[in-house]
């Protein structure tokens, strides 16, 4: 087995940060959130789809509701671990591979708002189909063709795209998060017209279907060629193209994702987008809205969950009351049903600052994948314990035995691996933490680079000195230490106004941090975490008082003491969406505020030194008595290039 080269601590952090957008030419929520100024200005008012765009989406997404609905057996899917051809068929015909593709190309020219929830039909009816729809349109071949191609090339690409599917290959057996020791390589030929690609990748979603697919691939360096790591379209049925495996995972059974293999595939130069060395920055601005499709899945089985958990905690009685009025149940009801309707509120107000385009999102999409992501694996836990032992039944059980059969473990199976798509949590944790700490190296990186001159420090200790001097007085104190502050919010005005006091006070630890640990700060990534996970929390809140006010402008009837138990008061979509943010903003604080303590109070350096003397070997013994049953193999499988000896298993769908 030939090993990758080893890549050094320093080139591969150069590499990723070289990758990133590294201007602001918008105003973001997120980032000013970490700043600790509170800019509700830029999300309220909610906003909202244009009245054209708002019919044509809401006509598709009722079409898409009647398809899913009679078409799609999710039962079927689940058990053959496969989607129909007809499904993917009858999805085309609608023009829902084409939702986010302009009309001019032959697509339906849907906003993110509208493409989320699109999303959330499909992945209510099977993830899988979800996560095939999602995959092609969301990182597949159109949306940096969008972004990025050449007036030709979305002539060429886009209207394929309507009819045909696509996938988006980066990962290889031993490159993951890592991209600087990618080993597929793109090498020009000498008449420059095209490039001829090596490599093998991993983990292909649609990559088994694909009749399109975005391959990350490094250009040497070489005479007229400045090399990098770049993106080019592939015909996935080009000799050379070999699909080893379709692979198989703990969820999403039905998901088409295998292992490809390139053995010198001829790629037409003008199949590269964007310019050579640009592949990594194609890929993560792709991702600045892309990464907003697995919000849709999560607000989807946080809704459906919502239903479950209602249902079956009023329909089962334990001790003469049904499950639900027993605390122990109604609190996960209440964790459930509250954190659903963040979700969704999260997901909703992202897609449409997208689809303005006023605001740069990178930061409020990552927030809404990492956050979503989490909580909603929360939730299909907290549903798996309400339902007990029908929870960890299969709804193919539960049914053959005369009971409804309620896919409540197959959720928690299917979500899981949203936590590792497209990013996963700890790295999600990283890239955020970059981006808010993004003002502060900008003034002060020279004072903690290793490589900076003297001079280069002098200069950044004098322009740190001046930004300081301006911005660390407006942590002092702001509106949320103002009785009257929002009150057109009524009475969510409090939890805003908590907003903005937290949003100070993560703003001033993070300053303390940065203090303290100076160029270390990267490596403390507990506090990093933890300081990421503030910032979603008060995004989420933020998004939920403003999604309550839009939903629930006819009232201003206070959440909080006893409320009425039937009536239609009580029933009102106005009370209740008051009542629901209510509650989900005092569950978010009490998180927010564990996260706090634990910022300054926690185990991180006990648990490094630990887990070194674990690496070491000290513990072995504590693994004696017990029996390994996986079954023998390296960790990582050999991807040496060259041809391939397996059979081709590509299977397009006509």
């Amino acid at each position: 087995m030939t090993q990758p080269s080893r890549v050094d601590e320093r080139t591969a952090r150069k590499v990723a940060e070289e990758a990133r957008e590294t201007e602001w030419r918008l105003p973001s929520f997120g980032k000013q959130l970490f700043m600790g100024d509170f800019r509700l200005d830029l999300i309220h008012p909610h906003p909202r789809p244009g009245a054209a765009a708002a019919r044509k989406g809401e006509e598709f997404l009722a079409r898409l509701q009647e398809f899913c609905a009679t078409k799609v057996d999710s039962a079927a899917i689940e058990r053959d671990a496969r989607i129909p051809d007809e499904v993917v068929k009858g999805l085309r015909e609608l023009g829902a591979l084409g939702m986010k593709i302009p009309e001019s190309h032959g697509g339906l020219g849907l906003g993110q708002y509208h493409y989320g929830r699109a999303l959330m039909i499909i992945g209510s009816a099977s993830p899988a189909l979800g996560a095939l729809v999602s995959a092609h349109q969301s990182i597949g071949v159109p949306q940096p063709i969008k972004l990025f191609g050449t007036d030709e090339q979305k002539s060429t690409w886009l209207p394929r795209c309507v009819n045909e599917i696509s996938a988006f290959l980066l990962t290889e057996p031993d490159v993951g998060s890592d991209p600087a020791r990618l080993r597929t390589t793109a090498v020009p030929s000498e008449d420059g017209g095209e490039y001829v690609l090596n490599g093998v990748k991993l983990w292909t979603t649609n990559g088994v279907v694909a009749d399109l697919v975005v391959v990350m691939a490094r250009v040497p360096k070489s005479e007229g060629h400045r090399g990098g790591i770049s993106a080019f379209v592939v015909e996935a049925a080009s000799p050379g193209v070999t699909v080893e495996r379709r692979n198989a995972f703990m969820g999403l059974r039905g998901i088409e994702n295998g292992v490809t293999r390139f053995h010198d595939v001829r790629v037409p130069a003008a199949n590269l987008i964007g310019t050579e060395g640009a592949g990594l920055k194609i890929a993560l601005t792709t991702l600045n809205t892309g990464r907003l499709s697995l919000p849709a899945l999560c607000a989807a089985a946080g809704k459906w969950s919502t239903k479950i958990a209602r249902e079956w905690s009023a329909e089962r009685v334990q001790w003469g009351r049904p499950v639900g009025e027993h605390e122990a149940i109604s609190k996960k009801l209440a964790f459930i049903t509250a954190t659903a309707y963040a979700l969704e509120a999260m997901l909703d107000l992202s897609g449409q600052l997208a689809d303005d385009e006023r605001n740069d999102i990178r930061i409020e999409a990552a927030l809404a994948k990492l956050w979503s992501s989490e909580m909603a694996c929360k939730i299909a836990d907290e549903l798996v314990q309400v339902r007990g032992g029908r929870g960890y039944e299969t709804a193919a059980s539960l049914a053959a035995r005369g009971e409804r059969g309620v896919p409540a473990e197959q959720v928690l199976r299917d979500l899981r691996i949203n936590r590792i798509f497209e990013g996963s949590t700890e790295i999600m944790h990283l890239l955020i933490a970059r981006e808010a700490v993004d003002a502060h190296l900008s003034v002060a990186g020279d004072i903690i680079d290793p490589d900076a001159s003297r001079g280069q420090k002098a200069r950044a200790a004098a322009r740190a000195g001046g930004f300081y001097a301006r911005w660390l007085p407006t942590l002092v104190t702001g509106d949320g230490q103002r009785p009257g502050s929002y009150g057109e919010f009524g009475p969510l005005a409090q939890h805003l106004r908590y907003v903005e006091r937290a949003s100070r006070k993560l703003a001033r630890s993070t300053f303390y941090a940065a203090g303290r640990w100076q160029g270390k700060l990267e490596y403390k990534q507990g506090f990093l975490g933890r300081m990421v996970d503030i910032g979603a929390e008060l995004y989420a809140m933020s998004a939920v008082c403003v999604r309550a006010l839009e939903d629930g402008k006819e009232t201003a009837t206070e959440p909080q003491g006893e409320r009425p138990d039937d009536g239609e008061t009580a029933r009102s979509p106005g009370v209740s969406a008051m009542r629901l943010a209510d509650a989900f903003c005092r569950q978010s604080r009490v998180r927010i505020e564990e996260l706090f303590e634990g910022l300054w109070r926690n185990t991180d350096a006990i648990d490094s030194k630990l887990a070194k003397q674990v690496l070491s070997g000290e513990f072995t013994w504590l693994e004696e008595g017990v029996l390994d049953p996986s079954i023998p193999g390296p960790w990582i499988a050999d991807a040496t290039p060259g041809p391939s000896s397996k059979e081709n298993v590509h299977r397009p769908i006509g």
